[in-house]
């Protein structure tokens, strides 16, 4: 009998990472995060833009769509030369956002909708309206005040030239010359000062910070620049220009440096010394997963942001490489892999894998490719909707520091608003009838009042993964064994603890108990497989024909296997 599945219901409700069913207690290991960009998530008091109680009037939705946590990005008292990268004040929320009071009440009712909340800690550089900062440029050189920042005398005779030739992530030199004559570094906006972490205040001062907030109910800390406080000695050029290469990946100076795996080692202990399994997760560009293993090693952070696997392309053979890169290396270290498609930083994954009705078709199958993997992953506030990168935003909206760089270089485009309702923008963002950065009026049909009860909808999709991945004991923290597929297809099992003591490979149909099998189609054309058992969730329509099945291009399908 032929018959057409698409989502078909799964198993049980036990909760994915119960002692009960085999599996450590560390809820990091297997959580799936959601990364909430706060300016744009939800806005609580109808100025356009989004707050802290906007998400709090969220949680029920993100209750319901089934992740463990959040993770939500800075919302501290800043200027906002790089939407609150740039923190002049670290223990408190600014105005644009809400109270600290606000903040409170958030992290409270997050942990009573069973959610915990990460928060975003940005410890390589200040805003250049820090009270340290504005100390600094009182003070002379050679002072304890410009001790806290990297301040250089220039080159040449006279010092008019930087003192070396290190670029800007945001582009142009990465020194700016103050009255004096002296220099500073800014890795990234000439509004955001390097600290100088070779300084005792600085890495006091950070420990601190972090205290406040885990007093307050903080569950952990997304360490933004993890790989960049610490810069080498002396100094020294990089000897070329466009230094940075894919994303930050490149071997400079500046990053990666060896002597940052101290810092983390002491956020370690600092973590470990509260209850509740407080974990730290590096943002940490590194040129091989080796690297970026080590910000996980087991006295250091709990996870880093996978960006090997996020820059990965559609072709099966190229992923393949990164996932075994990437457990490789988790293993390695005894840490758990992580996984993410998008985040606020770059271009919404739909769109990279090539936009319109193609690039929601991949975006759909490498949601179940990647809620499949070994590990914890990370959901980007919207990609639950399918939504797609903004490309023809207004000028005048292009206000992303990085936009300097080049042309096309911001991240505009990916920060758009979340449409939550109705027929004309801004969907539901708030009740102010705008939002800061344009929603294109085609995304009525992306809303969430839209997608809510349609089953082929992405954010049924991502409802219903989300659901069966908790409750299958195969699913999450633990091992992964290749099988064999048609050319152009990624495919393998997830067996639950125990249901393989042999650790022997080869068909899924071989398993004994209950093990998931994910198959993807990342070739032109349908392929024709077996069909290793009773279908859980596919990404899009599939056709099971007795013991095989077609999976059309663009396609993944979760399997119980027999």
């Amino acid at each position: 009998m032929t018959q057409d599945i698409l989502n078909p219901s799964a198993g049980d409700e036990s909760r994915n990472g119960d002692q009960s069913a085999g599996r450590p207690s560390a809820w990091w290991r297997d959580a799936v995060i959601y990364q909430v960009y706060v300016r744009s998530f939800a806005d609580g008091n109808g100025d356009g833009i989004g707050d802290l109680a906007g998400v709090r009037s969220r949680l029920p939705y993100l209750a319901g769509l089934g992740v463990d946590a959040l993770w939500i990005t800075p919302f501290y008292v800043s200027p906002m030369a790089d939407f609150g990268y740039d923190v002049a004040d670290h223990r408190d929320v600014d105005p644009l956002f809400g109270t600290l009071d606000d903040a409170r009440a958030l992290i409270r009712d997050a942990h009573a909708h069973g959610l915990r909340i990460i928060l975003d800690v940005v410890p390589n550089h200040t805003s250049d309206r820090h009270p340290w900062f504005r100390a600094a440029l009182a003070a002379r050189p050679g002072s304890p005040e410009r001790g806290r920042y990297v301040f250089r005398d220039g080159r040449g005779p006279d010092g008019a030239e930087p003192p070396n030739d290190w670029e800007s992530v945001f582009g142009g030199s990465a020194w700016t010359r103050v009255p004096d004559g002296q220099w500073y570094l800014h890795l990234f906006a000439t509004e955001q000062p390097d600290l100088d972490w070779e300084n005792e205040e600085v890495r006091a001062e950070f420990a601190d910070v972090l205290r406040f907030w885990l007093d307050l109910g903080a569950d952990g800390f997304r360490v933004d620049v993890a790989h960049g406080m610490v810069k080498a000695a002396g100094l020294p050029d990089v000897g070329h220009a466009d230094q940075l290469g894919p994303l930050g990946t490149a071997v400079v100076p500046y990053f990666d440096q060896d002597g940052v795996h101290e810092i983390h080692r002491s956020w370690r202990a600092l973590l470990d010394s509260y209850g509740g399994e407080r974990i730290g997760v590096a943002e940490a560009w590194a040129p091989t997963p080796e690297r970026l293993a080590a910000y996980t090693r087991p006295d250091e952070l709990h996870q880093a942001f996978n960006f090997h696997y996020l820059l990965a392309p559609w072709d099966a053979s190229a992923m393949r490489e990164v996932v075994d890169a990437s457990l490789r290396a988790a293993e390695a270290v005894g840490a758990p892999a992580t996984w993410v498609l998008s985040n606020h930083d770059v271009k919404r994954h739909l769109t990279r894998y090539g936009g319109g009705d193609e690039g929601l078709r991949r975006a759909r199958a490498a949601a179940l490719l990647t809620l499949a993997l070994p590990g914890s992953a990370y959901v980007y506030q919207g990609e639950e909707l399918g939504l797609p990168e903004v490309a023809d935003l207004p000028e005048e909206f292009l206000l992303d520091p990085q936009n300097a760089r080049a042309a096309g270089a911001g991240r505009d485009g990916c920060r758009v608003p979340i449409p939550w309702s109705g027929d004309v923008p801004p969907f539901g963002f708030g009740d102010g009838g705008t939002s800061w950065l344009p929603i294109p009026p085609a995304w009525r049909a992306l809303t969430v009042a839209a997608q809510d009860g349609d089953p082929d909808s992405t954010l049924a999709l991502y409802r219903e993964a989300l659901r069966i991945r908790r409750a299958h004991p195969a699913l999450g923290d633990g091992p992964l064994r290749w099988l064999t597929g048609p050319p152009g297809t990624l495919v393998f099992a997830r067996e639950a603890p125990g249901e393989r003591p042999d650790g022997a490979s080869g068909d899924a149909g071989g398993a004994s108990g209950r093990a998931v099998a994910c198959a993807v189609n990342m070739g032109g054309r349908t392929a024709r497989m077996a069909a290793y058992g009773k279908v859980l969730l596919a990404s899009g329509p599939v056709r099971v024909d007795g013991d095989r099945i077609e999976l059309p291009p663009g396609t993944a399908v979760w399997w119980e296997a027999r």
